[in-house]
């Protein structure tokens, strides 16, 4: 049986290419690409001769079942996808599950990837991150996925089209308030460009100046004192007993929910179990 191997390739720069990922290109029998058109671009500047299927976003389910195939028949295949690791926001993950659920090796290769270039440029938190990828195009959704995620205090990272940044722009600004963000447009490329604002400032420098490239978005997570502050002002207007009432409703028993009221209120459970006396 042959082996399937995901190569991270460069995400601008064709020296960012590993030598590990170069033998393997060099050594499988087939090469699956997202657009064989780019991946030939990579491979004739390496000169690298190997048969290309195509295998993206669109045909990835017909074309797992084929790949496997030539896997069972002991073909050993490398899938890249246009820059990155593959099934990062493009093809890969569908043959990954494929492999594992019949059996079938496969390796990955690390390489460049955006989302921890772009982390390191903002200057932003990097202890902890949320990679978010492209938001949805419509804009009841892209709302539905921020909501989900304003609470949030670790840094979080988009990709973004360039027609689509101002109103993204806009949601993020809406939906998260004005934080910091990292504008990383080009990355490794002859155009790279690293800007540094507020997502007003941000808002403000797009609309005199075109968005060109592709773009990863890093913006900073929810301050935590913000967030302590937002969480008491739920509690002001609210009896402790009401308080304790309000989680037995919601189905903890009488133990559990004074446990958490006292975590929220910021006081001893002893303290809070008092006015449990009556429930």
């Amino acid at each position: 049986m042959g082996k399937l191997f995901l190569v991270a390739t460069p995400i601008g720069n064709l020296s960012d290419i590993t030598l590990r990922a170069l033998d393997t290109l060099k050594n499988v029998d087939l090469i699956a690409a997202e657009d064989t058109r780019q991946s030939l671009k990579l491979l004739n500047h390496f000169n690298i001769k190997k048969p290309l299927i195509s295998c993206h976003k669109y045909n990835e389910n017909e074309k797992s079942k084929l790949l496997i195939q030539k896997l069972k028949d002991g073909k050993d295949i490398a899938l890249v996808s246009d820059a990155g690791t593959p099934g990062i926001s493009d093809p890969g993950s569908i043959m990954v599950k494929s492999c594992i659920e019949q059996g079938i090796e496969f390796e990955v290769l690390p390489g460049a990837t955006a989302v921890t270039t772009a982390l390191v440029y903002s200057g932003l938190d990097t202890s902890r991150f949320t990679f978010i990828g492209f938001l949805p195009r419509e804009n009841k959704d892209r709302r539905s996925i921020l909501e989900g995620v304003k609470n949030r205090t670790e840094t979080l990272i988009f990709y973004e089209a360039p027609h689509r940044l101002t109103s993204t722009l806009e949601v993020l600004a809406t939906v998260l308030g004005n934080r910091h963000i990292g504008i990383c447009r080009e990355l490794t490329k002859v155009h790279e460009e690293i800007l540094r604002f507020t997502l007003e400032e941000a808002m403000n420098y797009y609309e005199s100046n075109n968005a060109k490239g592709e773009f990863v978005l890093v913006v900073e997570g929810k301050d935590e004192k913000e967030l302590l502050r937002e969480e008491s002002e739920k509690w002001i207007n609210l009896s402790i007993e009401k308080h304790i009432k309000m989680y037995m409703e919601d189905g903890l028993d009488k133990k559990e929910a004074i446990k958490k009221v006292a975590k929220d209120r910021k006081l001893s459970k002893s303290e809070v179990y008092k006015y449990s006396l009556n429930l």
